[in-house]
């Protein structure tokens, strides 16, 4: 079965270099923050050869691995073009202050190291940006808050999770604009 994965794997990437790569922003909710940093949500085998060919050096992926639409062996993949790749598997209902410090110090590790961080929406993705580009790369929150909203308005869990990661890291969530009234649940 691993023989069968590892064969599988290595088809695609072949593939990959054959097919014509798609563009980065056909990858769902992609947003480039500038030249070494962006999210999305779930990338294809293709998407990411496309990305590694216009420069991405670091995946670091937030979701579960067993997600229905997760890319299988996204780390072997990842690993074969070259790339690195870390996983923090981010529980969706329940974000901590540990899963974006971890981010956080993988991303302080190497901070020039262009970058594609994403889990399935980019949802997860852009709360983590928001948080990082705030707290460690000194952007105005009102800023942060536009790129994020761009993509989704967070729910109450991911809301409460923004507001105490940001007053933890002395950082005031009342900014201009900054309205944080959480999404209402979808039925």
């Amino acid at each position: 079965m691993i023989r069968k994965n590892r064969l599988i794997t290595v088809l695609c990437v072949a593939l990959c270099g054959v097919v014509a790569a798609n563009d980065d922003k056909d990858i769902v909710n992609y947003v480039a923050y500038s030249d070494v940093f962006a999210s999305s949500g779930q990338p294809s085998a293709q998407q990411l050869t496309a990305l590694r060919r216009s420069g991405t050096e670091r995946i670091i992926y937030i979701a579960y691995s067993d997600h229905e639409r997760s890319l299988a062996n996204e780390d072997r993949v990842a690993k074969q073009l070259g790339m690195q790749y870390i996983h923090i598997p981010v529980e969706w209902d329940a974000p901590t202050a540990s899963d974006f410090e971890l981010f956080a110090s993988v991303m302080n590790a190497a901070p020039q190291t262009p970058t594609l961080l994403h889990c399935q929406m980019n949802y997860r993705a852009t709360a983590f940006a928001l948080l990082y580009r705030v707290s460690h790369a000194g952007l105005p929150l009102a800023d942060a808050k536009a790129d994020m909203n761009a993509v989704w308005t967070p729910n109450e869990t991911w809301t409460e999770f923004l507001l105490a990661t940001l007053t933890q890291a002395g950082i005031d969530p009342a900014c201009e604009g900054c309205d944080w009234t959480p999404s209402k649940p979808q039925h």
